[in-house]
């Protein structure tokens, strides 16, 4: 501990700062979430999918380990010891708590199990640009439907779900793939014994976790992780899988299989597969799901079969899909490039077994809350600001009863109003208060109006403008102050909202 010139110990105070890679959600934003969550849950329930609330808080054990970043700390989560001997962790995502949920209660939910959560996750990770260590996701999941019409239907209400939300058709895709064709795939590459599914574990992950790193790291990015590995600009080095330049070139032709129609792009994967009967099976899954969404009227323009989606996650077993965003933004270097992905999801068949013993069969996607809302901002495509509150300004600290009677008629009628609470000896300050919180109305009653029984209306909006360093006789001069009587100030401040 410090000291200062006389020898006392000097207190020491705590750094005011979010953590690296947290930040911190003030009004405007989550107000703009809200709405966007809101109207994604309507989706949602329209294709007949109940909320559920988990506990931000699981046992490790429920968890499992499927992150893909595996060289962090516990493996990408936040995990501590509890005083049981239990480790514990916050959860990583959403999916994982549902399958724990899917176990425990399976004797009292319906079986398929449909339902919808929406909550922030964490995740153990290197933070950087864009990149943070909480974050929000919204969640739909179908447990217990053994039928790839599960998951084309979590394609298409996907599909709705963006252009509910403001995101127009024509600036999205829903890409998708399957975990069985990429499994083809490697086991041609000798990557993948069907004899002895679990001999190359490790390889798959890190040939996963590279390839869902295309669109970061490129293709010379991809071919590193999928050989000896890669050092990135900070010096970090990450391990490869080892592959062969032979067996990594049966991958990278596996990524860039996608043609211009879908009939050309399953061909070139059964040419990619070969022999192989789980990459068959796969390939057949997916004509399926192109087909179920075609007579629904879901077509190129808005689903697509793409091997390049793999999704990172361990756990996925069948169809995986990716939404991603189409059009174009500036970054922070002031150079053009798509906005990327916003949502990610898949099969996963053998989650839910963990806990039971018995496969259940499940299907679900999750879409990154954080930045949707900011492609919508991008647009300027997220709602309308929300009107901050009107605002009774305070003439005489000793009338506060008068005032606090004012903003309870107000909130009675449903209308959104506080009474200054700050220091009022600054009348100016009380309005520069008003202006930043985005009132559209401020009240004023001094002494001289309550004798006349009137109040004062000042419309803030015609104001909002107004320089950072106002001088109260600049705050006099704005238009738009009405004197009404003080029984008419509720119809007086509606009618001055509407104008």
């Amino acid at each position: 501990m410090s000291r200062d010139k006389s020898g006392e110990a000097k207190q020491r105070h705590p750094h005011a700062g979010t953590p690296k890679g947290f930040r911190d959600y003030f009004g405007t934003e989550v107000t703009e979430r809200k709405t966007m969550l809101d109207k994604v849950a309507e989706v949602y329930h329209r294709y007949g999918f109940d909320p559920l609330e988990t506990s931000a808080i699981e046992t490790v054990e429920a968890l499992g380990k499927f992150l893909p970043d595996v060289e962090r700390p516990n493996e990408g989560m936040f995990a501590w010891q509890n005083e049981d001997t239990d480790w514990l962790a916050l959860r990583y995502d959403l999916t994982a708590p549902l399958a724990r949920v899917a176990a425990q209660y399976r004797n009292d939910l319906p079986s398929p199990y449909r339902r919808y959560a929406m909550g922030p996750v964490w995740r153990n990770e290197k933070p950087g640009p864009g990149r943070f260590r909480q974050f929000y996701q919204c969640d739909a999941d179908t447990v217990g439907a053994p039928s790839i019409a599960a998951d084309a239907e979590i394609c298409a209400m996907l599909s709705d779900a963006l252009e509910t939300v403001g995101i127009q058709r024509g600036e999205y895709l829903v890409r998708m793939n399957n975990r069985k064709v990429l499994n083809g795939v490697m086991e041609m590459a000798g990557v993948l014994d069907p004899s002895e599914p679990s001999r190359y574990d490790v390889e798959r992950g890190i040939v996963l976790r590279a390839i869902d790193k295309i669109d970061r790291l490129g293709e010379g990015g991809v071919r590193a992780l999928l050989g000896e590995g890669r050092r990135d600009e900070s010096g970090d080095f990450t391990k490869g899988a080892g592959l062969s330049p032979d067996q990594a070139e049966v991958v990278i032709s596996f990524m860039a299989a996608r043609r211009d129609t879908e009939t050309k792009t399953l061909t070139a994967l059964r040419d990619l597969v070969g022999a192989s009967i789980i990459g068959a099976k796969g390939i057949a899954e997916l004509e399926t799901i192109a087909e179920l969404l075609d007579h629904q009227g879901y077509g190129a323009d808005r689903i697509v079969i793409d091997p390049g989606v793999v999704r990172g996650l361990g756990y996925y077993t069948g169809p995986v899909f990716e939404a991603e965003l189409t059009f174009e933004i500036l970054d922070e270097k002031g150079r053009k490039r798509q906005f990327g992905s916003v949502a990610g999801g898949g099969r996963y068949d053998d989650l839910v077994k963990r806990f039971t013993g018995q496969s259940v069969p499940s299907t679900g996607v999750s879409i990154g809350v954080d930045r949707l809302l900011a492609a919508l901002q991008t647009k300027k495509r997220a709602g309308s600001a929300i009107a901050g509150p009107i605002v009774v300004t305070v003439m005489d600290r000793d009338r506060m009863a008068d005032y606090m009677s004012m903003v309870a008629e107000l909130r009675n009628t449903g209308l959104r109003a506080e009474v200054y609470l700050g220091n009022p000896k600054n009348f100016g300050n009380q309005l520069k208060y008003a202006d930043k919180r985005g009132s559209p109305v401020a009240i004023i009653q001094g002494e001289n109006e309550a004798k006349k029984g009137v109040v004062i209306l000042k419309d803030l909006i015609l104001g909002a403008q107004i320089a950072e360093n106002a001088t109260l006789e600049e705050w006099k001069d704005r238009p738009a102050q009405v004197e009404v009587p003080r029984a008419d100030l509720v119809a007086a401040v509606r009618k001055m909202l509407v104008q």
